[in-house]
């Protein structure tokens, strides 16, 4: 399915669709996964795509869930 076709607003949180769709942030030190320490892999939200093996997720003093690699290569638009 064609992403331009689908209502995030039905399917996100508000949250969700501010920092997904609009280029929002979540208040630094606030957010799900900050500070979260369990072993496993970060999806996307919108489309459930690996991103993020939490082996790879550092405290970079921002408040925000920090990587120092994605996944696979690629994954990330914008990104390495």
């Amino acid at each position: 399915m064609d992403d331009t076709s689908i209502d995030w607003r039905t399917k996100l949180s508000p949250q969700a669709y501010d920092v997904c769709c609009l280029k929002g942030t979540e208040r630094p030190f606030t957010g799900e996964f900050w500070n979260h320490s369990a072993k496993g892999v970060y999806h996307c939200v919108c489309c459930n795509t690996p991103l993020f093996v939490s082996d790879t997720k550092f405290d970079a003093g921002c408040g925000w869930p920090s990587f120092f690699e994605p996944l696979r290569p690629g994954v990330l638009r914008g990104g390495r």
